[in-house]
């Protein structure tokens, strides 16, 4: 069997015990690469994707990190970074997701929202920025076509993933040549169990069909496995839909 091309390389993927986030860390498992993952509050299942990631002749680790708190965060990254002695890929997964009318948001809202979706990707990459420096290592931020096209009753998610989204291009720019930033952006995304709830989106869709979690992974593999060179984009996961 042939190396993956992640080989020897360790990455690690903010919220990924479950949904969109295990199949991010499990298919960069696939392609070779050791995995460190965070879970706030699943813990059973973070002990069975690391599980699963192992079956997959890997070594994982999972890491429990409030990201709302400062601190977790820069401990789940050293942790990670001294289990595996380097860390070549942070995926800023982890992301909050609510829906509510504009004139009716709270402070609280708008704080917990910002805190989860922007702040938190900031202050996980700037924890790892002296591994991945040393490593000349890539960051991969989830956006949101959210983040792209404003969503009425979804003001402070559209707002929050349009910052990470300057923020992508603001660090590749600050930690060029070292490290590449670049980010995803996925559209509907559903699973299977969900699927005939967002039909009306499939219809909209000019591929005429809602994504799925390995749509996602695709274009994460392509920003860890490809050209070093590439930075600072973003990469719309959406069939067309955002068009």
């Amino acid at each position: 069997m042939n190396p993956g091309p992640l080989q020897g390389k360790v990455a690690l993927v903010t919220g990924a015990a479950k949904r969109i986030g295990r199949t991010l860390a499990l298919s960069l498992a696939q392609a070779g690469a050791n995995v460190a993952i965070t879970w706030r509050d699943s813990a059973a299942e973070a002990a069975q994707t690391v599980a699963d990631l192992e079956a997959l002749g890997v070594e994982a680790a999972s890491f429990r990190a409030e990201l709302r708190d400062p601190g977790q965060i820069r401990s789940a990254i050293e942790a990670a970074a001294a289990r595996f002695a380097r860390l070549d890929i942070l995926v800023n997964n982890a992301g909050r997701f609510e829906t509510a009318a504009l004139e009716n948001l709270s402070v609280e809202q708008w704080d917990a929202m910002f805190e989860t979706n922007t702040r938190a990707p900031f202050l996980a990459a700037q924890a790892a920025y002296p591994h991945l420096r040393a490593t000349h290592g890539r960051i991969i931020n989830i956006g949101s076509l959210g983040g792209l096209h404003p969503w009425a009753t979804h003001a402070h998610y559209s707002t929050s993933k349009a910052a990470l989204h300057m923020l992508t291009r603001t660090m590749s720019k600050a930690w060029a040549p070292e490290i590449s930033v670049n980010c995803v952006a996925p559209g509907m995304i559903v699973n299977g169990e969900v699927a005939e709830e967002f039909e009306h989106f499939a219809r909209r869709t000019p591929m005429q069909r809602n994504g799925t979690a390995e749509d996602v992974a695709a274009a994460v593999l392509f920003f860890a496995t490809g050209p070093h060179f590439i930075t600072g984009q973003i990469l719309s996961v959406d069939g067309g839909l955002g068009l």
